[in-house]
């Protein structure tokens, strides 16, 4: 299995992490579990990620709706003209399997485009194909009261590869 880690002092860390897989072609189609407690940087991450893929507007928490769409209008990954879907879930508050069928994420996770999965586990049944897991974790052995007083941004993040697509993203990241 391919295996990345890095540690980011602060947030500038998650916007070079994010710019490093939004330059990979296989982030396109890749569907990556985000791991962490609440607050580790998961949407802070996603967010960074869809501004370097090219999403424009607000880029809301899908904490209460679940899922919520964006596109890439001028994604440099997709040909001219071509939009890359992006679908970012978050399954904290996911308790039934109904809801699956009932919300078509069966079908949005069979589609074409980016899926971000915030708590993969809580649908870890449903949820086929994930080519990449990102572990965020507070990292309390970085503390450095010059770079962050409170010690809260710091961060150790592992990536680890579940597929070929996987195996890209990661070596995409070891590589820049």
């Amino acid at each position: 299995m391919a295996e990345w880690t890095e540690h980011w002092d602060d947030e500038s860390g998650t916007s070079s992490f994010a710019a490093r897989l939004a330059a990979c072609p296989a982030v396109a189609h890749a569907t990556i579990a985000l791991h962490g407690d609440l607050g580790a940087g998961k949407t802070t991450f996603t967010r960074h990620l869809l501004r370097a893929l090219g999403v424009r507007g607000r880029i809301k928490s899908p904490t209460y709706a679940i899922v919520e769409p964006h596109e890439a209008m001028d994604c440099p990954l997709m040909p001219a003209g071509e939009v890359l879907a992006i679908w970012h879930f978050d399954f904290y508050r996911f308790d039934d399997p109904r809801e699956w069928e009932d919300a078509g994420f069966r079908e949005l996770f069979s589609s074409a485009g980016l899926k971000l999965v915030e708590w993969p586990e809580k649908a870890s049944s449903l949820i086929n194909g994930i080519d990449l897991d990102v572990y965020i974790e507070p990292d309390d052995t970085r503390l450095d009261a010059d770079v962050d007083p409170e010690g809260e941004s710091s961060r150790h993040v592992t990536a680890k590869a579940r597929t070929l697509a996987g195996r890209r993203l990661v070596m995409a990241l070891q590589n820049a």
